[in-house]
């Protein structure tokens, strides 16, 4: 058999080839564990409903997407709104997005009807381990910078900025970009009408 000659061409060729290959081992990769990372989203996310609205027994019954300018930037927010096994309203969870030290720092907050905040979660962040990473409890009920049971009438700000929020030890920027994120949450879930950006899905229901 003759051997195949070192040119160009043939390198070129089996680059190519060897390129095919791979794209087509990752695309099929993708595809058999797409939906299992997805149910791990929804799954995390029906959780984190629970959480933050501090009951396990409820009923999503909208998800309305909305997307506000902030900033001279569109930023999405998603408001699952949730009502008990009677149908009364408990009030919402909404996901909200700023910018952190590290990156985008995503939240989950709970309101009731009256736009208390009553828990949040953290959805999603960049920032530092053991510095602005704390933000995952340094707001909760009891902590340092606890701010359940606020209500963002009045914009939540750190002690630093003339609030009345403790910041997280040395991480101050985190800690501002946290507390935008709970505003922005509060003021999008009081505004209360959807724009033409705005989308639902159907009602879900978390057992």
């Amino acid at each position: 058999m003759k051997k195949l000659e070192s040119s160009l061409l043939n390198m070129v060729l089996v680059l190519v080839g060897v390129a095919l290959i791979m794209g087509a081992l990752l695309a099929w990769v993708n595809h058999v564990t797409e939906g299992p990372i997805s149910q791990q989203a929804e799954k995390a996310l029906a959780d984190g409903i629970k959480t933050v609205l501090c009951t396990d027994q409820l009923t999503v019954t909208a998800n309305d997407t909305i997307v506000e300018d902030i900033d001279g930037k569109p930023c999405q927010f998603i408001i699952h709104k949730a009502a008990d096994p009677q149908g009364k309203e408990l009030g919402a969870a909404v996901e909200s997005t700023t910018m952190g030290f590290g990156g985008d720092l995503k939240i989950l907050v709970g309101f009731t009807p009256a736009g208390d905040i009553l828990g949040y979660t953290l959805l999603a962040h960049a920032e530092t381990p053991g510095l602005g990473a704390k933000a995952d409890t340094w707001f909760q009920k009891g902590a340092k910078g606890d701010i359940i049971g606020k209500n963002p009438t009045t914009p939540l700000q750190v002690s630093k900025d003339g609030g009345e929020v403790d910041a997280i030890t040395a991480s101050t920027i985190t800690s501002r970009a946290f507390l935008k994120a709970v505003n922005q949450a509060y003021q999008v879930y009081v505004k209360k009408n959807v724009d033409a950006n705005s989308g639902a899905t159907k009602k879900v229901a978390i057992k």
